[in-house]
């Protein structure tokens, strides 16, 4: 079969694991990009990621229906959240330490309670087919994605209206970029950042389940691969815009299957080299864009990475 296409095959291979790939990165980078606009950073979303995997695939498996393992997964996620966010509310803790402990503990806490899901089989969730016009067997199976995909692409548009059009997303920027002004505004600093980490807990909390139950779809302990880390480096690069977090994490998906791509047409030479050029791309990227008068381009000014 990729030998009809030809060359094709590969740009076909690459559009195929673009749309799955970059899920969980636009998931978890849009969650993270609401909860640093708060002046709050969570380095603890890759074991929240890894905890939401186990909880989504634990409860599609006990209750026969994925969506709940999504939900349980999102509410699992919320519950780190708010763990981080409650830690990090108490005077002289700092946001970078606490979300370091609690990657580890929320990896930790996954593989504990997730050994009994390694062998079981769950319910996956249910792909959505964009490629019926096509006559092309192989770009109709790159064109099925999964439901959590489009709607992470409304909810960028979502948040990109808010934190420009909407009365919420002021007091959000304010609390991120002073909060003497918001607290001069009347508006609450700490139960706005509460909300923002939680909800970034959420997101990642669905991303993870989306690992488990669509891509790859299973449950082991090696699922993530540091994906929840890198998406927190995505927010960086994409300068606090949800449109931008949106493309970065296609582009870092596109990336990342251009080495089975190139195996599935038969190049083999330089196999782990293709495996890293999502970093690659990544590094080559941040320098060709960086200069010391944008470094802090768009930067919430309250974010410990700028004071």
């Amino acid at each position: 079969m990729n030998e009809d296409l030809g060359l094709w095959a590969v740009p076909i291979a690459v559009l195929g694991g673009m749309l799955r790939v970059s899920t969980p990165f636009l998931f978890v980078s849009l969650g993270e990009c609401v909860t640093e606009k708060s002046g709050r950073i969570n380095l603890g979303l890759e074991g929240t990621l890894v905890f939401g995997a186990m909880a989504g695939y634990g409860g599609s498996y006990l209750t026969g229906n994925p969506w709940a393992g999504v939900l349980l997964a999102g509410l699992a996620g919320t519950l780190f959240g708010l763990l981080h966010a409650a830690l990090c509310s108490l005077p002289r803790v700092n946001d970078i330490a606490v979300g370091i402990a609690l990657m580890i503990l929320g990896s930790g806490l996954a593989f504990f309670f997730g050994k009994p899901l390694i062998q079981p089989a769950a319910p996956m969730l249910p792909s959505l087919s964009l490629g019926g016009w096509s006559d092309v067997p192989q770009l109709r199976s790159a064109l099925e994605v999964s439901p959590l995909l489009l709607i992470g692409i409304a909810v960028a548009f979502v948040l990109l209206f808010v934190f420009k059009r909407t009365r919420i997303g002021l007091i959000l920027r304010m609390v991120g970029d002073s909060a003497d002004a918001a607290r001069a505004m009347g508006y609450p600093i700490i139960p706005v950042r509460v909300a923002a980490t939680a909800f970034g807990g959420f997101m990642a909390g669905i991303a993870g389940a989306y690992l488990s139950l669509y891509y790859p779809g299973s449950w082991n302990e090696n699922i993530s691969s540091g994906q929840g880390l890198i998406a927190v480096a995505l927010v960086i690069f994409a300068r606090w815009n949800p449109l931008a977090c949106l493309g970065a994490a296609l582009i870092f998906g596109g990336a990342g299957a251009l080495g089975p791509a190139l195996q599935s047409v038969g190049v083999t030479s330089g196999y782990y080299l293709f495996y890293a050029a999502p970093y690659i791309l990544t590094l080559a990227i941040l320098f060709a864009t960086s200069s010391p008068r944008r470094a802090l381009e768009g930067a919430p000014r309250e974010l410990s990475i700028t004071k």
